[in-house]
């Protein structure tokens, strides 16, 4: 049965809104150097019609580079999208992963859609982290000191084998070909730590600490997610309160995702400012992060760019219990360092019940350098504020520990923040960052099965988590399209 391909894509769904955005209003030129070639060699297949297949079939939950070509034979709607072409799967995963520059410009071309459709406010932005597993064994992770002793046991399992070899042998006993296939791949294991062992050096974190490194990829983490431990990596979005749009996004191998802070926000201004045209887009806005962005140096980069951060400390919900409780207004909340009194001439601290916390010098918390305090034991001992003063459940601490923040700026915006946070305005103000982010995530990971990364490197995980954030922008410029269909009166 004849069929036309151009009749396929239906106006109001999500593909005929990608083959118009990127066939009539996006700048591919970027594209041009690379596959563009008039002397040699066969036509390369045109990067539009690539980037169209494989951003529709990303929005199906469909990455993996063989499973887009063999639709592209199959599927009526990729076989329209694809012009009848049937691109090869190794020219599909040569296009993704070698297009590290490009993405970002079809990124910023997508925004430049959304923003004249009327899709961006650029008043409120929430940004968080979306954490997703990759193509990596965690069973390959650990410090060098940890991987030796891996290889050192499977050393001693192939001895083991060998030598039940030797002994079969002299027996005449033939071998199973599940223990020959069971020492190559152990030897192939041990080979691969080796190899690994003598090209590379301990991976260090932000604070200079040894950290788990990974045979596989090496600039993926172990990462704590609700899911339990996964070897990933940490995609990070900034999205607008009007209508969701990503504004900006990046990935990282890490689960700390509060020291990319300034970094995204560099990244916003950079897309706000192409896309308002103003100096300071970001001036006067506001910022919503959740308590892994909280700290001093994230609070002053949000002030220098004159924004309005809402980023609450770890223990704003506990404090929150108590206000429900009516334990604030009954003198029954929990004492945090602005019940202590601090006697410059001795360097102390006084706690409400009149004992002394000494100084115990410097020390880290959280990444962050700041001054330890403590009481003694017999001083808390059948204190009458006990409850009050420790806040964990369990009374395994007998005496009070109180960590001072040593901050390289003039005003405590932490602080601040500890006391706004607990006003109505400001917990209107953070209510607000669920509904902005969090609907980002369960689109791009729930909705269009988009769960785990494919590709290998930083470099490379960061185009495929940027191809997911296009999928998501495109479904918004759809989602305006149809409304638009419906308005007008138009099928």
């Amino acid at each position: 049965m004849a069929v036309n391909l151009s009749e396929q894509i239906i106006p109001g769904t999500f593909e005929h809104t990608l083959e118009n955005l990127i066939d009539n209003r996006l700048d591919l030129s970027i594209f041009d150097c690379k596959y563009k070639n008039d002397f040699t060699g066969a036509p390369a297949i045109k990067p539009r019609i690539l980037l169209k297949i494989i951003i529709y079939c990303y929005s199906l939950g469909i990455i993996s580079s063989r499973k887009i070509a063999k639709l592209c034979e199959s599927h009526i709607l990729v076989k329209a999208l694809a012009e009848d072409t049937e691109p090869h799967y190794t020219t599909i995963s040569d296009f993704i992963s070698g297009m590290s520059d490009e993405i970002e410009i079809v990124f910023t071309e997508v925004l430049l859609v959304c923003d004249e459709m009327g899709l961006i406010k650029g008043k409120m932005f929430a940004v968080d982290g979306c954490k997703l597993p990759s193509n990596a064994s965690k069973e390959y992770s650990g410090t060098k000191k940890e991987l030796q002793e891996k290889y050192s046991k499977l050393k001693k399992l192939t001895k083991k084998i060998l030598e039940k070899h030797k002994h079969n042998d002299k027996i005449g006993k033939k071998e199973f070909e599940s223990d020959t296939r069971k020492l190559e791949r152990l030897e192939n294991k041990a080979q691969k730590i080796l190899e690994f062992l003598s090209t590379h050096e301990d991976r260090k974190g932000t604070g200079g600490q040894i950290i788990q490194s990974n045979i596989t990829d090496n600039e993926s983490g172990k990462i704590k997610c609700s899911s339990g431990v996964i070897q990933g990596y940490n995609g990070i979005a900034v999205a607008d309160s009007k209508n969701q749009v990503i504004i900006a996004a990046n990935a990282y191998g890490t689960v700390a995702e509060g020291q990319y802070f300034g970094e995204m926000l560099d990244q916003t201004e950079k897309n706000m400012k192409l896309l308002k045209g103003q100096k300071m887009p970001l001036k006067g806005k506001v910022i919503l992060a959740d308590t892994a962005h909280f700290s001093e140096d994230n609070l002053q980069i949000a002030k220098k760019k004159e924004m309005q951060a809402v980023i609450p400390d770890n223990q704003f919900r506990n404090r929150d219990d108590d206000l429900k409780e009516g334990k604030r207004r009954e003198g029954k909340e929990k004492f945090d360092s602005r019940y202590f009194e601090y006697e410059k001439k001795g360097n102390y601290f006084v706690c409400p019940n009149g004992k002394k916390l000494i100084f115990r010098g410097k020390t880290k918390l959280n990444r962050n350098e700041g001054y330890k305090y403590e009481s003694k034991a017999s001083d808390c001992t059948g204190c009458p504020y006990a409850n009050r003063c420790f806040h964990t459940k369990k009374k395994v601490k007998k005496y009070r520990t109180l960590y001072i923040p040593i901050s390289r700026y003039k005003e405590n915006l932490c602080q601040k923040m500890r006391e706004n946070i607990d006003t109505p305005k400001y917990k209107k103000l953070y209510s607000y960052r669920l509904k902005i982010i969090e609907p980002v995530f369960a689109n791009i990971t729930y909705c269009k099965g988009m769960r785990r990364f494919t590709l290998r490197t930083q470099r490379k995980v960061r185009i495929q988590w940027l191809l997911y954030c296009l999928v998501h922008n495109i479904g918004k410029c759809n989602v305006a399209e149809k409304r638009k269909m419906v308005i007008t009166g138009k099928k």
